[in-house]
């Protein structure tokens, strides 16, 4: 179901009132137990320029497992341009959480490359400085985060980019430079006027000391042809010295959030078990 909040659109999938939680339904023979008055809600933010169909197919596989989903993708113009957007968007995410009646329910979030891990950096700080308080029980990292590279912004925005090869090349160059432009003012200015807002525009250097403490599941490979698997390991094991719950599966061969059509079977049962063991509090 298609929704919006303040011309925010999202999308939100409720269980079938009928939906039997004491058997198997969809991908692989796991079973969650629990509390149907209060259901898991998964809340799933896409990579930049992530169309909301493709999104959809990992909401699938929690809503196969009654599962209540929310999806949202901020605009690439957002993310790239206009980022002070996106602190707005975190917070009207966690409005809306609120006025879903969603704050007594366990909340994960599965976020999508440096895209859906800088709009989550923007949702966590929202609670932080939101007045009453919603708990966070996990976080699933896909393809994420990855450090600020210029190779890696051209790549990405090349991908994003549609039109012939010369039209593509010339507008991913040019958005390139004039994105380093940016975050080089950015490095000035942080440096000149430090802030606890300072490196607001980098999820992987705000998100390694973030203040949410709840476990983290990555989810990434080595042949990432965009984000390192160095990356995301170096992410995590800081993470784990700060004394957070760490969970990592690391393929050998699938792309760049293409881990699910590429590992399926594994994929799901990883993302299944992270959450079941959340749920119970276990270690």
């Amino acid at each position: 179901m298609a929704a919006s909040l303040d011309n925010l659109e999202y999308y939100i999938t409720f269980p079938n009132p009928t939906f039997n939680y004491n058997q198997n339904n969809g991908d692989s023979d796991f079973v969650f137990v629990v509390n149907e008055k209060k259901l898991p809600v998964i809340v799933l933010f896409g990579w930049a320029g992530c169309k909301d169909k493709y999104l959809a197919k990992y909401s699938q596989i929690y809503e196969e497992k009654g599962l209540i989903t929310l999806r949202y993708t901020a605009p690439v113009k957002w993310l790239f341009v206009k980022r002070d957007h996106i602190s707005i968007i975190g917070q009207k995410l966690v409005k809306l959480l609120f006025e879903l009646n969603f704050d007594n329910h366990p909340i994960f979030v599965h976020c999508f490359s440096n895209g859906g891990a800088f709009l989550y950096q923007n949702f966590s700080t929202a609670i932080n400085y939101n007045d009453k308080p919603l708990e966070l029980k996990g976080v699933i990292f896909d393809s994420a985060p990855g450090k600020r590279r210029l190779g890696t912004l051209f790549k990405a925005i090349s991908a994003i980019m549609e039109g012939n090869v010369l039209y593509n090349f010339t507008t991913s160059l040019f958005m390139t430079m004039f994105l380093s432009l940016v975050w080089f003012v950015e490095v000035i200015s942080n440096t000149l006027f430090a802030s606890e807002n300072v490196l607001s525009n980098n999820p992987f250097a705000n998100l390694l000391n973030e203040k949410n403490r709840c476990p983290q599941l990555f989810i990434y490979s080595k042949n990432d042809d965009l984000i390192p698997h160095t990356d995301v390991e170096e992410f995590a094991s800081h993470r784990k010295k700060r004394g957070v719950d760490v969970t990592t599966v690391c393929y050998d061969n699938s792309l760049h959030v293409k881990h699910l059509p590429e590992n399926r079977e594994s994929y799901v049962t990883s993302v299944f078990q992270f959450i079941n063991k959340c749920l119970n509090g276990s270690n």
